[in-house]
């Protein structure tokens, strides 16, 4: 659905709060952090409709914000039908919150030998839900669309620009890593700062 003025500015205060929780040194994962998160992604009217647009054959990773000293950034996913990503790590913490659909988180973990398995069985987010990601309590896993045959989105929080962060993916056979920089799907950011119409009518109404 189309974000609404409404929307942007919910968007807009979970970015500020953020900010504020952030030191000169970075953003910590917190249990207040993490509630203002749940918040933002029980909430779906806000993301924008570009941010919403699948690909036909690659999971879409849009930018809707990074810090300007690149303590964190949130970033919306877009699911096509049955896309999945390559069993891979962050370098980062992260939060994931579910939008609209599901997906599928299957973690993993490394073993003695090098080689790595599926660490417990895989769990399904569902609109609403939020779940914490740490390097320091392993982050190594898959994520996949839980529809065949609809669009999932979920929206990620992580502690730094993910989208410049040094990471590996892995090959489940083997448990090799390699190093790889995800990127983002769109060159374009979200304009969260036009809050020209809100003015406009705040100056209208005291007109009268």
């Amino acid at each position: 659905m189309p974000e609404s003025q409404g929307g942007l500015d919910r968007l807009r205060r979970f970015i500020a709060t953020a900010t504020r929780m952030a030191t000169p040194s970075g953003l910590a994962q917190t249990p207040e952090l993490q509630a203002a998160f749940a918040d933002l992604v029980r909430h779906d009217d806000w993301l924008p409709e570009a941010c919403t647009a699948p690909h036909p054959q690659y999971y879409q990773q849009y930018l809707l914000h990074c810090d300007p000293l690149e303590r964190f950034s949130l970033v919306s996913f877009v699911w096509g039908p049955g896309q999945f990503t390559p069993v891979h790590d962050h370098e980062v913490w992260g939060y994931v919150g579910m939008l609209r659909g599901a997906e599928v988180n299957q973690r993993y973990a490394r073993g003695q030998d090098g080689s790595i398995a599926p660490a417990g069985a895989a769990t399904t987010l569902q609109p609403g839900d939020v779940e914490r990601l740490s390097p320091a309590e392993g982050d190594i896993h898959r994520v996949s669309n839980a529809h065949a045959d609809r669009v999932s989105i979920s929206v990620h929080l992580y502690g730094g620009n993910i989208g410049a962060v040094s990471r590996h993916v892995y090959d489940p056979a083997t448990g090799q890593a390699k190093p790889f920089v995800s990127g983002y799907s769109s060159a374009s950011l979200p304009n969260l700062w036009d809050r020209s119409e809100a003015v406009r009518a705040a100056i209208a109404g005291g007109a009268r």
